[in-house]
């Protein structure tokens, strides 16, 4: 899992922006953020998965943050982005809702889903804005695992300690 920032200050209010107040123009720039570390820091991956929204969530929001920085994301790094494998069978409360460690882990259990092989044998780079715990991108992984992914990386804007 890697991240070029931490979760506060300006980094914290351009996702919240982004996620809660529908300011999409603003993945662009995200996504040049995440751009410029891969080029300094490269992970090994060949497609682009963004972290799913289960349905009904992306009917209220009317819109992924994940997929909308993949997307940009792949522009710049002519990566595929696969939209259509990983899915969100479990609908559950926000993480940021979840109090500690083992209820983030247990809300997002199970969670996750391929319907498909289209990244059997790939090397996968997970796409998600911010990792707290990491039980959302772990829970992820293990569905794109089981699926037969080669290996999973996480990559998101910014990373919140966590303890």
């Amino acid at each position: 899992m890697r991240s070029p920032f931490r979760f506060d200050e300006a980094v914290r209010k351009a996702i919240h922006q982004l996620k809660y107040q529908n300011l999409r123009a603003i993945s662009r720039c995200l996504a040049e953020l995440l751009a410029d570390y891969l080029r300094s820091n490269p992970l090994p991956g060949e497609v682009l998965v963004p972290v799913p929204l289960h349905p009904q969530r992306l009917r209220e929001r009317g819109y992924n943050q994940s997929s909308l920085l993949a997307r940009e994301l792949g522009k710049l790094t002519n990566l595929p982005v696969i939209e259509d494998c990983l899915i969100r069978v479990k609908q559950s409360q926000p993480q940021v809702k979840a109090a500690g460690l083992k209820e983030r882990r247990e809300n997002v259990a199970d969670a996750f889903a391929c319907q498909n092989d289209k990244l059997s044998d790939k090397q996968i780079i997970l796409i998600d804005d911010v990792c707290t715990s990491g039980a959302t991108l772990e829970s992820c992984a293990t569905a794109l695992k089981n699926k037969g992914a080669l290996s999973v990386w996480g990559l998101t804007l910014a990373r919140e300690i966590y303890n």
